[in-house]
């Protein structure tokens, strides 16, 4: 099986399992093997920041524009700011046959795998190897790992709980790099449809770079629309961007690469496709649209935990 990614669409005739497959990364032509370190030339201009509340929501909603950055010289540093706790993926992973059918990767479309869904470890370990793939394939700089506790979607003390943790973490970053620039989920808008709130762990991103601004520590910041493959026709995904980023064929190849990287089975390296069993829409979607939106925080932004 061969890909050839479009800039401008999937191409025509292939399934989503067949432009979906980790064979495709190969025919992305990019090199996910090598360091993730700086290079001289860039460790002299101020990093551009790019916050991932989970595992998977950079190469959905950010690549582009990390591309984008390393295009411009500058280095591009990538945090994961949560450990991405989800013991349903490891109870999908748990099943058996796949209700993804021909579209998982995975032998057989058979994975029973009896992972432990009282111990997260392995699931996030699983995550988080998908994580660092993705990165190698877009080329970052360096990959730092907040591995907060994901708690937003509890109760309001934990949500509190992380906002304050992700606010100190990403303090530490601004006394360390004093001229980067930050990039954040819109979690405002990171829902999977109008009539649902936004997604509580997003909505906590976005609140600490909001308390972070309003006491005036960050000045440099956008936010990237994430959820807005999955919620939204592809006519309706800009609603209202300050910056829509049309995305160059050459980065769109690395993108999907990046994507792909969640859809890849090879136990030996600890990936077992738990990116794509967990959001294969947003995936899918995102690998057939070279756009990314990228918005201000607007003037009228309410802090606090998603209502349901």
């Amino acid at each position: 099986m061969s890909v050839t990614p479009r800039h401008d669409a999937v191409p025509t005739g292939l399934s989503r399992r067949s432009v979906l497959t980790a064979a495709g990364l190969s025919a992305a032509g990019v090199a996910l093997h090598g360091s993730l370190g700086a290079s001289s030339a860039a460790a002299a201009a101020a990093p551009a920041i790019f916050y991932s509340p989970h595992q998977d929501d950079e190469a959905i909603g950010m690549a582009g524009s990390i591309l984008e950055h390393k295009a411009a010289g500058r280095p591009v540093y990538l945090v994961l700011v949560t450990r991405g706790e989800n013991s349903g993926i490891a109870d999908i992973l748990n099943q058996g046959a796949c209700g993804l059918k021909e579209r998982c990767s995975a032998p057989g479309h058979y994975h029973k795998l009896g992972w432990d869904l009282e111990d997260d470890a392995t699931v996030v370990s699983a995550r988080t190897s998908e994580f660092m793939l993705s990165a190698k394939a877009m080329g970052v700089d360096k990959v730092i790992n907040f591995k907060i506790p994901d708690g937003a979607w509890t109760t309001q003390e934990n949500y509190t709980i992380l906002v304050n943790a992700i606010r100190n973490k990403v303090r530490d970053l601004i006394e360390l790099y004093p001229n980067a620039s930050h990039k954040f989920a819109a979690g405002w808008l990171d829902r999977n449809s109008d009539a649902e709130p936004p997604n509580a762990t997003h909505k906590a991103c976005s609140d600490a770079a909001y308390f972070l601004m309003k006491n005036g520590e960050l000045k440099d910041v956008r936010f990237n629309h994430i959820y807005t493959y999955n919620a939204y026709s592809r006519d309706d995904r800009d609603r209202g961007a300050d910056y829509v980023l049309n995305i160059p064929s050459s980065h769109m190849k690395k993108k999907q690469a990046a994507i792909l990287a969640y859809n890849t089975w090879d136990p030996s390296r600890n990936l077992y496709t738990t990116g794509y069993h967990s959001v294969p829409k947003h995936l899918e979607q995102a690998y057939s649209d070279p756009r990314e939106f990228v918005y201000a925080l607007p003037s009228n932004y309410k802090a606090g935990k998603p209502q349901s």
